[in-house]
């Protein structure tokens, strides 16, 4: 007679065990709650009076019954439970079946973790920009090939400010009508993906009021997608170059963006590591 092994069982009400499993790795003592409790974690009814909500609703979630809640209820119970941003997201998922809306956070710096990767890239120029195209980090390749961000204002470290506001910038492009349109589409659809839809309304105003030409294009309502490709410069001491960029996600971060610009000749990149390297000490192209 062969001997089965017995399987622990699937539960399928995986939301509610989400919830449950959540409330009882918080301590009561830290909200506020005393009594003494069978269980550990806080109770259900806690939960609900912290996330607004009944606590009849509530249970039932727990329970797997009730239907399906609205995105407010679970917005709710995510700051009810102090859930994490990928908590957050995980308890979506269970609960509708995709993603909360993305809300829009302001950043002004990265990790050094993140610093020192784009450290690394010594002839290949890279940045990390905002969903509002603020430049945050860069490396010693992208200040002396790109813009060198240590001498720029810090409220004026913004690629549509330096692209429609700086003629050296402007200078510099192979093809300045084809790369401004571009940068205008990328930018509307990061803005928008980021959810930083009010954010920008400012920037916008300001560069329509500078900037006939941001006016027209911001018109135009074209989208891009910055993806991968090829860009050209006319740079003052290389010369005419081109390099290979990719953009790149940074992980649980949707508002920022890593762009990395490989040459495409190695006598360029062999050109930008001297550049580099003759750079004052000290400087080595961080935020």
């Amino acid at each position: 007679m062969t001997n089965r092994i017995a399987m622990p069982s699937i539960s399928e009400n995986l939301l509610g065990d989400y919830l449950r499993d959540r409330r009882t790795r918080l301590d009561p003592a830290a909200f506020g709650f005393s009594g003494r409790r069978r269980t550990p974690g806080l109770r259900r009814e806690e939960v609900a009076q912290r996330s607004n909500i009944s606590a009849t609703w509530y249970t039932w979630l727990e329970q797997g019954r009730g239907g399906a809640p609205s995105a407010d209820v679970l917005n709710r119970i995510a700051s009810g439970l102090m859930l994490t941003e990928p908590e957050r997201e995980h308890l979506f998922m269970l609960g509708l079946g995709r993603p909360p809306e993305v809300r829009y956070r302001p950043v002004e710096g990265v990790t050094p973790r993140l610093q020192r990767l784009l450290d690394t890239l010594e002839a290949s120029p890279a940045l990390v920009k905002t969903a509002t195209w603020d430049v945050i980090a860069w490396n010693a390749a992208a200040a002396v090939v790109l813009t060198d961000w240590d001498e720029v204002p810090f409220r004026e470290r913004n690629i549509l400010r330096r692209m429609f506001g700086d003629p050296r910038v402007r200078s510099a492009q192979h093809d300045w009508d084809s790369v401004a349109r571009f940068v205008v589409g990328a930018f509307r659809a990061d803005a928008a993906r980021a959810g930083a839809t009010s954010e920008v309304g400012r920037l916008v105003e300001e560069l329509c009021r500078t900037s006939p030409e941001f006016e027209a294009l911001w018109r135009e309502n074209d989208v891009r997608v910055h993806g991968d490709g090829v860009k050209r410069l006319q740079h003052p001491t290389l010369g005419e170059i081109e390099l290979e960029y990719s953009a790149f996600a940074v992980d649980g971060q949707p508002e920022l963006g890593m762009l990395v610009y490989n040459p495409v000749h190695k006598t360029v990149a062999d050109g930008i590591r001297a550049l580099v390297a003759a750079r004052p000490s000290g400087r080595q192209g961080r935020s």
